[in-house]
């Protein structure tokens, strides 16, 4: 397919047009059925058209669609008191993209800048962020992102970012100076290639924080909401961040983003520091709540945890199998990279054969199932990628 013509040539033209989508499959205008493990790059955590979260979103749609953060919105409040549930005592602001979250946290970083510069009297606005991170493409989120990529043709970059090597607490520290606000860091880098942070890294980089006063800030937009098998990934390293970023998964396919600041520095955010008028509005808040509650009262989380160890066995075997072709996998539950050769012509021969991957930096191929995937569809999965490296 090329591209179409009334649309702008900011994405490569699309193999297919998707019509339909139902539980774990996609299809396409030609009646084609496909095993959808890209999942909409980690948003359709429970599916697509779940029948649940349809119910739920056609129910709302009767009663309230849309109205300003102005007032009071239930559902919303409801969404905030799960996730302070989950991730700690603190507070919530909703948006609408990982992106736009994201921005607000380098707001909230810049706000705790400004409060150490008046104890100080030096400057304080730096953020520091990993090599390979990707943090999205608005202007702040971009400069974030120390990837040429991303970055070439929108020069000079907003000041106030430096790097540090992903994994490398050393690395971190030589950063550290009284300029420093946070560090910013995903607790599996997605974009990047599917680069998981260390327990014992995330624990270092908490007491870095805390020793020199900054935000540890965790990016858990492509990696969390139960992708892991934990509700977060980072709270299998048993840290407690400062704040969270979060996004796709938690809508379950409805655009939403949010933030959660701990206790510690909910106060930083006041009326007028940041504002949206769709965020937390009562679609996507009831989109939210019923993905929140869909995970728990069917134990997805304990699902993710059993399967994927079998799923991960697996997609060993077919490293052991193509030593040549496949040369290292990495991450964790339904969120797996292997990296390859040619990530782009992979993705085109599974598509090929009826399976939907996305590429990811540094020539890996990105698999990202549904949390409800069952056995046979990740076994699924394992014979066409076997039928794929083996013809490559």
């Amino acid at each position: 397919m090329e591209h179409y013509p009334s649309l702008a040539k900011n994405y490569a033209p699309p193999p297919f047009n998707a019509v339909k989508g139902q539980g774990i499959f996609l299809y396409d205008d030609q009646g084609n059925q496909y095993l959808d493990f890209t999942s909409g790059i980690a948003v359709t955590s429970l599916g697509h058209s779940h029948p649940k979260w349809t119910a739920a979103i056609q129910e709302q749609l009767h009663n309230l669609v849309h109205c300003s953060n102005l007032f009071g919105i239930p559902s919303q409040q409801q969404l905030a008191d799960k996730l302070v549930e989950i991730a700690g005592p603190g507070r919530l602001l909703f948006c609408n993209s990982g992106a736009e979250a994201n921005e607000a946290l380098i707001k909230l970083a810049r706000l705790h800048g400004l409060k150490k510069s008046k104890k100080t009297g030096q400057t304080c606005h730096q953020v520091i962020t990993a090599t390979n991170a990707f943090h999205g493409r608005t202007f702040g989120c971009m400069a974030a992102t120390p990837q040429e990529k991303i970055q070439k043709g929108f020069h000079p970059m907003l000041e106030g970012f430096r790097n540090a090597e992903f994994n490398n607490i050393e690395s971190f520290k030589e950063q550290v100076d009284p300029s420093v606000a946070a560090i910013m860091i995903e607790t599996i880098q997605g974009e990047g290639g599917i680069f998981p942070a260390e327990n014992k890294f995330l624990q270092d980089l908490q007491q870095l924080c805390q020793d020199n006063d900054l935000l540890l800030i965790i990016d858990e937009v492509q990696c969390g909401i139960g992708r892991t098998g934990d509700f977060f990934a980072y709270q299998e390293s048993g840290i407690t961040p400062d704040a969270i970023g979060m996004a796709k998964g938690l809508g379950g396919g409805f655009p939403i983003g949010a933030i959660w600041i701990n206790q510690a520095h909910e106060e930083l955010f006041q009326p007028g520091s940041h504002g949206t008028t769709f965020g937390g509005n009562p679609l996507a808040s009831v989109s939210g709540n019923t993905v929140i509650d869909t995970i728990f009262e069917d134990k997805l989380l304990e699902k993710v945890q059993k399967q994927s160890k079998q799923w991960h066995e697996k997609i060993h075997n077919l490293k052991t199998k193509y030593p040549n072709k496949i040369h290292e996998i990495r991450g964790k539950g339904y969120m797996v990279g292997i990296s390859v050769d040619d990530a782009l012509a992979i993705t085109h021969s599974s598509r090929d054969k009826g399976l939907l991957i996305v590429p990811a930096g540094q020539n890996t191929i990105r698999l990202l199932p549904p949390l409800i995937a069952e056995e046979t569809h990740l076994n699924q999965s394992i014979k066409i990628l076997d039928s794929v490296f083996k013809n490559a």
